[in-house]
């Protein structure tokens, strides 16, 4: 008897949304993007356009700009900014499928996002990332000691859904770690985020390779991260992962 094909939703074809599909199709899982506006029509007469080794290659892909209630998915992905979230989790508020994962930063807790769609709801963290420069996809997708896919219950328990989206991601190639405590992971990464962008970008662009890559801007980076985690910290917000806390300890 031959194991069933997982049906998979894509909601969204940004960065991450679009490294996800390709990494799904090439392993032989039914995946559908939904996407809009010219980047659904890019989709739709040019397929998934990415760089692999210096070469641009483009894969078909089932692309949707409306959802049905009853298009029914095992599972779906909702790779968007945060301040796209509410938007997107709204639109799948009535859908009948019953595994919702979500795969961006939150600091603001879980109560808005589980009002909208309830217990079907995982919070999730992509190990990939990348850039898109002229529809042209550029992921990267890091060695797994720097990141995985990291996903995991509010309640930190072990449920059928974990295990079953355990079995996705084996069966995808994908990395992954089951984290307890998805909450603290998502406020430590945001808080980090900012501390960084902080630094990093001035005037809406990346500082110039040579600042970025000086021993000043490290010795920045590293002295904002210390204060942002010693407020988490004063705050009693648990630090995750936990080398944050360790590598950011006051001299």
């Amino acid at each position: 008897m031959l194991a069933k094909r997982n049906r998979v939703l894509i909601f969204g074809a940004g960065v991450i949304g679009s490294a996800y599909t390709i990494k799904l199709i090439e392993a032989g899982i039914d995946v559908t993007i939904f996407a809009r506006s010219a980047r659904l029509k890019a989709l739709q007469e040019k397929g998934l356009q990415y760089n692999e080794k210096g070469t641009v290659k483009s894969i078909k892909v089932n692309v949707i700009a409306t959802l049905e209630n009853d298009d029914v998915y095992d599972f779906i992905f909702v790779p968007v900014r945060y301040d796209q979230s509410e938007a997107a989790l709204l639109a799948l508020k009535d859908n009948q499928s019953k595994i919702i994962i979500t795969m961006t930063n939150n600091s603001a807790g879980f109560s808005t996002w589980l009002d909208i769609i309830g217990d079907r709801f995982l919070p999730a963290f992509p190990g990939c990332g990348g850039q898109m420069k002229d529809g042209v996809l550029y992921a990267r997708f890091p060695p797994k000691a720097l990141a995985v896919t990291r996903f995991g219950e509010i309640s930190g328990l072990e449920t059928e859904r974990t295990r079953s989206f355990t079995k996705f991601l084996e069966t995808a190639n994908l990395s992954y770690k089951i984290d307890n405590d998805m909450q603290s992971f998502l406020v430590t990464h945001s808080v980090s985020d900012i501390a960084m962008t902080g630094i990093l970008v001035q005037d809406n662009k990346i500082i110039d390779e040579k600042t970025l890559t000086s021993k000043k801007t490290a010795r920045k980076i590293t002295a904002t991260l210390k204060t942002y985690i010693g407020a988490l910290q004063k705050a009693g917000v648990t630090i995750n992962p936990s080398f944050v806390k360790r590598n950011n300890r006051p001299n």
